[in-house]
C-alpha cells in the first residue's frame, strides 16, 4: 500500500507537543519571573508565539517575545533581534526554532546571544532531525526523527491546520 503522504506530526499532535515545551520551559524557570522566547524569523518565531500563548496559561510567567533575523544562506552576516541586548541581560533565554536540521541556524543564533551575560540559555524545536555539523543541541525537542540528507521536513503553524510533513 503506497502512503500519500508523510505526515509525520499532525495538528493535535503539534498542539500537545507545544503545550508539553511549555511545560517544560516553566519546569526549568519555576523562580523565573519572565523568559525570553527568541524565535527563529519566519516558524521558529511562530512557533515561540505559540509557546507563549501556552506559557501564559500554565504559569505566571512573563514570556517576552523576541524576533531573531538569521540569514540562513550566510548564517555568519549580522544577526537582528527585535529586543535589544538590555532587555535580555541577565534573563533566562531559550532560542526557538521549528527544525533542527545541521545545526547552522542554531549556532549561530547561540553565538549572537553569548556576547551578553544570560542567567540561563535552552533551546526548543519542534522537530530535530538528527544530522547535526554543529555540537548544538536541542534542550526542549517535540520530537527527534532520523532522515536522510535528501530529505526535507516541512512545518505548518499557521492557519487552520497545523502540521510536519516529511518530503
Amino acid at each position: 500500500m503506497a502512503v500519500k503522504n508523510n505526515i509525520i506530526l499532525n495538528h493535535n499532535e503539534i498542539n500537545h507537543k507545544i503545550r508539553r515545551i511549555a511545560f517544560q520551559i516553566y519546569e526549568s524557570n519555576v523562580k523565573e519571573k519572565e523568559v525570553i522566547l527568541a524565535g527563529i524569523d519566519k516558524n521558529g518565531y511562530v512557533f515561540a508565539k505559540k509557546l507563549k500563548t501556552a506559557l501564559q496559561k500554565i504559569s505566571e510567567i512573563n514570556p517576552i517575545l523576541c524576533k531573531v533575523s538569521i540569514d540562513k544562506k550566510n548564517p555568519s552576516s549580522e544577526i537582528k533581534t527585535s529586543i535589544t541586548p538590555d532587555d535580555y541581560k541577565n534573563k533566562s533565554l531559550v532560542l526557538v526554532d521549528d527544525v533542527l536540521n545541521s545545526g547552522t541556524t542554531l549556532i549561530y543564533g547561540v553565538k549572537h546571544f553569548l556576547d551578553v551575560p544570560l542567567k540561563q540559555f535552552k533551546t526548543a524545536v519542534l522537530v530535530n532531525r538528527n544530522h547535526k555539523k554543529y555540537p548544538v543541541k536541542a534542550d526542549f525537542k517535540g520530537i527527534s526523527l532520523s532522515t536522510s540528507l535528501h530529505e526535507h521536513v516541512h512545518v505548518v503553524l499557521e492557519g487552520k491546520t497545523f502540521e510536519a510533513v516529511l518530503e
